[in-house]
């Protein structure tokens, strides 16, 4: 794919436009993206910018151009490790937008994250999947997930057995969320 020589930012569709820092919005307006719960993601992570450029430039990209049901019931978002902290800053600012959230060896989604949200949340999110491998420190998301259900919120955490923040994990955290996915 051709990202015009834009190394480390820009992404250029086959006949699209580009994405990112070079591209056609330009990094103040970056900077004013819509800001998740509290602003910043775990370990002070931003990732506003990003959330604004998938958002805003991306998903209509691929809407426009891929056969999708361009709606919020149809569309997800998941991520690894760090993919997953984007994923949950990026959907909870965004739940209009996504209704499946898969955070695979990436933090979780506590119930103070969705108080500010109301009833918006347990309303919008069909599925809400978190994953550690056996050997990773699951024990908070595992929390998590127990005390949103107490709420209400249907939440499903998955370990991976005898594995670590590794591949492997992953690869079955995948094997586990893809029967759960737009089943309406």
């Amino acid at each position: 794919m051709d990202n015009g020589g834009n190394i480390g930012g820009g992404f250029k569709g086959p006949k699209g436009p580009k994405f990112g820092k070079d591209g056609n919005k330009d990094a103040k307006e970056a900077k004013d993206a819509k800001a998740p719960p509290k602003g910043k993601g775990p370990g002070g992570f931003n990732f506003a910018g990003f959330g604004k450029i998938l958002t805003e430039e991306v998903i209509p990209y691929i809407d426009a151009n891929y056969r999708t049901i361009s709606d919020q019931p149809h569309r997800g978002m998941a991520g690894l490790s760090m993919g997953g902290m984007q994923t949950k800053q990026i959907t909870l600012a965004n739940l209009d937008k996504f209704s499946h959230i898969g955070m695979f060896s990436g933090g979780s989604i506590a119930p103070a994250d969705t108080t500010t949200l109301g009833d918006a949340f347990k309303q919008k999110v069909k599925v809400l999947f978190v994953s550690y491998g056996g050997r990773e420190k699951g024990d908070t998301a595992k929390a998590n997930r127990e005390a949103l259900e107490k709420m209400g919120i249907r939440s499903i955490y998955y370990e991976s057995p005898e594995t670590a923040h590794e591949w492997q994990s992953w690869r079955r955290s995948l094997y586990q969320i893809a029967p759960l996915l737009f089943r309406d």
